[in-house]
C-alpha cells in the first residue's frame, strides 16, 4: 500500500513500454506521466521549490511566477496548491486549453502571451513579461527553469539513476530537448558514472537549441527559440531533429496500439526510430524518455481538423502509420 499526504510525493518511476511490437525497433519507453501532475516536470518543479524554500527565497507571502509551455506550469500549480502558495504562470497561445484549465483548477493565475518577440519568439516574449512582473512587485519569485540548476539536478538525482538501475547494460538513451533540464541531468550522470552510454538529444525542427534557423513550431513541450542556458553540448553525443509532422505520426502510431502519449513523447520516439534505423540495433539496449501522456493534446495533435489545418490532409496517411518490419 502506498499512502501519501501531498500529491508531489507520488511518481511511477519504474514503468516502461516495450515498443518493439509497435515501431519495429528494440526500444524501451520510460513513462513519466503517471503522477498527479501528469508529466516529468513534477521532478524539476519539486526540486526547484524545495531549493527556493531552503534558500529562504520562497516564503509564505511569495507569489511564484514561471514561464511555461504547459507541463511545468501544471506541476508548479499542483505543488503551490498543496503548499499554500500562489502561482502565476506565463504561457502563450500554443499552450493547450486543457492545460490552462488545469492550472486554473489548482487556483493558479495564467497569463497568455499572444504576440511573439521579434528575436526570441514566444519564449522571449514570455520571459520579458516575467521580468516586468518581477519589477512591479517584490512578492514575485521567479524560479526560472531556464537557468535554475535544480532543474537538471532533479534528473541527475532521480531519473538517470532509475534508468541505470533498470538497465545496467544500457547502450543508448534518447532524451527530448526543451529547457535541457532532463537532458543535462541524465547526460551528466551517465558521463560521470557510465561513459559507455550514448546520450542522443532529440530536438524539434525549427528549434535553435543546437543552432540552426528558427522556424514556427505549433506543438508545445520540446524545442526552443532561445539557446538554453543550461545546455552544455560536451555531454551530448548526438543530436537528432524531428519535424512536427513526424511527431504527429509517431503519436498516432502509438495511439493505434492503445498508448496515448503527448507531443513531446512523439518527438522522442520518432527521433529514436530514425536513429535506430541507421544503426545495428540488434545488440543495443535502448531507452527513450516519455515526458507526458496524451490527454492534454486531444484538441490538437489528436484532433483531425486541427492537424489538417496545420500540416495538410496527408499528415496521417495510412502508410506512414504502419510499423516497420523486424530486422533479420
Amino acid at each position: 500500500m502506498h499512502v501519501i499526504s501531498a500529491p508531489q510525493d507520488f511518481n511511477a518511476e519504474e514503468l516502461y513500454v516495450d515498443l518493439w511490437p509497435i515501431i519495429g525497433h528494440s526500444l524501451y519507453l520510460k513513462c513519466e506521466g503517471f503522477n498527479f501532475a501528469g508529466s516529468i516536470k513534477l521532478k524539476a518543479a519539486a526540486e526547484m521549490v524545495a531549493a527556493a524554500e531552503q534558500d529562504g527565497v520562497l516564503t509564505p507571502g511569495s507569489i511564484m511566477v514561471e514561464s511555461s509551455s504547459g507541463n511545468l506550469g501544471v506541476a508548479l500549480s499542483m505543488i503551490a496548491a498543496s503548499k499554500g502558495y500562489r502561482l502565476l504562470c506565463v504561457t502563450d497561445t500554443r499552450c493547450n486549453l486543457s492545460t490552462r484549465r488545469q492550472m486554473e483548477a489548482f487556483g493558479s493565475q495564467v497569463h497568455v502571451i499572444v504576440e511573439p518577440d521579434a528575436q526570441g519568439g514566444f519564449l522571449g516574449a514570455r520571459i520579458a513579461h516575467v521580468h516586468s512582473l518581477c519589477a512591479s512587485d517584490n512578492r514575485y519569485v521567479w524560479l526560472n527553469q531556464y537557468t535554475n540548476p535544480s532543474n537538471w539536478k532533479a534528473h541527475y538525482h532521480r531519473t538517470a539513476p532509475a534508468i541505470a538501475a533498470a538497465f545496467p547494460r544500457l547502450d543508448v538513451l534518447f532524451v527530448g530537448v526543451g529547457t535541457t533540464g532532463t537532458l543535462m541531468g541524465c547526460a551528466r550522470y551517465f558521463w560521470e558514472r557510465c561513459r559507455r552510454v550514448r546520450v542522443v538529444a532529440v530536438d524539434s525542427v525549427g528549434s535553435v537549441a543546437f543552432g540552426g534557423a528558427s522556424a514556427p513550431r505549433m506543438i508545445p513541450g520540446l524545442g526552443t527559440s532561445i539557446r538554453p542556458p543550461l545546455l552544455d553540448e560536451s555531454y551530448v553525443d548526438e543530436v537528432v531533429h524531428v519535424a512536427e509532422a513526424d511527431t504527429v505520426r509517431a503519436c498516432h502510431r502509438l495511439a493505434r496500439s492503445g498508448f496515448l502519449f503527448g507531443g513531446s513523447t512523439g518527438t522522442v520516439v520518432s527521433g529514436a526510430m530514425n536513429w535506430l534505423a541507421q544503426h545495428d540495433e540488434r545488440q543495443l539496449t535502448a531507452v527513450a524518455i516519455a515526458p507526458d501522456l496524451g490527454e492534454r493534446y486531444l484538441d490538437t495533435i489528436y484532433q483531425t481538423n486541427w492537424l489538417q489545418g496545420v500540416y495538410g490532409e496527408d499528415v496521417l496517411s495510412s502508410g506512414e502509420l504502419t510499423a516497420g518490419s523486424r530486422s533479420a
